[in-house]
């Protein structure tokens, strides 16, 4: 097997376990910040065990990479908990729409902070994703009708939307530690991520059953320890482009769960938006132009 059918296969992997991740955090019956303060402490437990494994630990720990991990952390686990509890209020399709919303707040940031360039080809996938935002936002009342139609509630997109926000400072942070070994990075993230949400946990509202328990084991160890060696080792071994594309398997594996799982629906308008969004979020990580005939293309990995 060459290198690049072997990244392939990691990465698809990566984002189709990434995409099962809604279906966890409501099997497992928990509330939103118990959950991610579990996925906190399994994935410690694993991140700790493959830093090890690979040499990760002795010497790259300095103030300088604690500093930035922990900042980046304090976002990640702000944006877990926001989209974990926007599956229970939008449903995972809603949410999981609205999270690809990231290249475009990435995108602001850039033109914010770093003086970057907003191309009209940028500005036609920024304003189709804000056409498909609005579809949603005027779709169908909160909750489901008889058919199983998913209903749109409001603070479930604005915690969505908030999480993409979190999701996209934690990567501006990361950028900060460049050269540092992303396993590390996510180790001491959720090591802060334990801290945070200590003393906010509901110690009083253990899970009652061994399968709830299992599933925060597999949202720790699997979503969260084997996501980072999959993708992570992925991103060595293929071009950006792919990379790129790969990582859209992640919002049509989540949806596809959503429907068969939950048998959520939905609505006409709720398609048509989150395709939208889906379609501009590809277009901005794959540099597809409309305008101009030269094709630049950019990636940014995302991780749930």
């Amino acid at each position: 097997m060459n290198e690049k059918t072997r990244g392939t296969l990691e990465m698809a992997t990566a984002m189709s376990i990434l995409g099962t991740i809604g279906w966890f955090v409501i099997v497992s019956e928990q509330p939103a910040i118990n959950v991610v303060f579990w996925r906190c402490v399994f994935g410690a437990a694993a991140l700790f065990a493959i830093c090890a494994a690979l040499g990760l630990l002795p010497g790259l720990l300095n103030l300088r990479t604690v500093v930035w991990s922990a900042l980046g952390g304090a976002a990640i686990v702000i944006n877990w908990f926001l989209l974990f509890a926007s599956f229970r209020e939008a449903s995972i399709s809603i949410s999981t729409a609205l999270y690809n919303t990231q290249p475009f707040i990435l995108l602001g940031f850039g033109a914010l902070f770093a003086g970057e360039k907003i191309t009209a080809n940028k500005l036609f996938w920024l304003a189709l994703a804000f056409i498909g935002l609005l579809f949603i936002i005027t779709g169908n009342d909160a909750g489901h009708d008889a058919q199983g139609t998913v209903g749109t509630s409001l603070p479930g997109i604005v915690m969505a939307l908030g999480a993409a926000f979190f999701w996209a400072v934690a990567v501006i942070i990361t950028k900060k530690l460049k050269g540092t070994p992303p396993h590390l990075i996510a180790l001491v993230q959720v090591t802060v991520g334990i801290l945070m949400l200590a003393p906010f946990a509901d110690f009083t509202n253990l899970p009652a059953t061994g399968f709830s328990w299992l599933s925060l084991v597999i949202i720790g160890a699997v979503h969260t320890g084997l996501i980072y060696v999959l993708m992570y080792g992925a991103v060595q071994k293929l071009p950006t482009h792919l990379q790129g594309s790969l990582t859209f398997l992640y919002p049509v594996v989540a949806i596809l769960i959503d429907v068969i799982a939950f048998h959520h629906r939905l609505g006409t308008g709720q398609i048509l938006g989150a395709a939208a969004i889906l379609i501009g979020a590809a277009g901005m990580n794959l540099g597809w132009r409309v305008f101009g005939r030269k094709t630049r293309q950019a990636h940014n990995t995302k991780t749930a």
